[in-house]
């Protein structure tokens, strides 16, 4: 049997690590637990979930990506926004779900048989900003940021001063997609966001790499942004399953920016 590998980061939160490179965190209260994220789809979710906690577990997904939203069918009352179903459907499919094997790291054998069905995306339920879940002594908070994909959202947990910003604002975010909103479009949701939580977290978490973002995650994506938009960037050309995009800023080897500034943007041009 597929297992994942598990740490408790505080009180409240654990982090999961999926079979490929990402990461999902389950959110335990006294009455509730919620689970931020399903991963690839790769091995049963729900077997690890059960060992860490008893409670009734309610998933709501930051976006509809492969790899994030495909192990949700092992759970019965799944949240998404519903901007994303276009994307959840495209990615859900069997193209997908079979190219989700390839990501797998080196070592683990995985196979057709250990893809979990892609949920029916009539049975998902929708997840708007402002909504809140109350966990038992704990609460996750729902906030949209529109960008990597128009139905991309972040959760604050505030008893832990926590966000997770998942991919929707990282050291290497994606915004070159077709589905995803223009350079200037984002800004706007990243100050809009900016604002929100202001004073109400100290640690910021993501969905890839070791988990850990900096506390200034957001203040460093804006400024690419309106560097973007004013010409001041490195363009890297950089190519992701067949799409091709620009770095705005230049990168070290270990994937840092060579300037030493805080997030990364890999944009279209086309798309400001």
């Amino acid at each position: 049997m597929l297992t994942f590998k598990t740490e408790k980061i505080s009180e409240h939160i654990f982090r999961i690590h999926a079979l490929s490179s990402e990461l999902m965190y389950l959110v335990v209260g006294s009455k509730r637990a919620a689970l931020l994220d399903t991963g690839s789809g790769i091995g049963s979710l729900r077997t690890c979930v059960e060992q860490l906690t008893e409670l009734p577990v309610t998933v709501l997904l930051t976006h509809g990506h492969v790899d994030h939203a495909m192990g949700a069918s092992e759970f019965d009352q799944v949240y998404m926004n519903r901007e994303d179903d276009d994307i959840y459907l495209q990615h859900g499919s069997e193209e997908f779900r079979k190219f989700s094997l390839k990501l797998v790291d080196p070592g683990v054998e995985a196979t057709e048989a250990d893809l979990i069905p892609t949920k029916d995306v009539t049975t998902l339920q929708d997840l708007k900003s402002g909504d809140v879940f109350d966990l038992g002594g704990v609460h996750v908070e729902v906030y949209d940021c529109p960008g990597h994909t128009r139905g991309s959202v972040v959760f604050l947990i505030p008893e832990e001063r926590t966000v997770l910003l998942g991919d929707a604002c990282n050291e290497f975010t994606f915004l070159f997609d077709d589905y995803s909103t223009t350079v200037t479009q984002y800004q706007h949701a990243l100050v809009k966001l900016d604002v929100q939580l202001a004073g109400r977290y100290d640690r910021v978490l993501l969905s890839h790499g070791d988990g850990n973002g900096f506390p200034d995650e957001i203040q460093g994506v804006i400024r690419v942004c309106q560097d973007i938009r004013e010409g001041h960037t490195d363009d890297t050309p950089f190519s992701f399953q067949g799409v091709s995009g620009l770095i705005a800023k230049a990168m070290t080897p270990g994937k840092g920016r060579t300037d030493g500034g805080h997030g990364n943007i890999v944009y279209n041009k086309d798309r400001i």
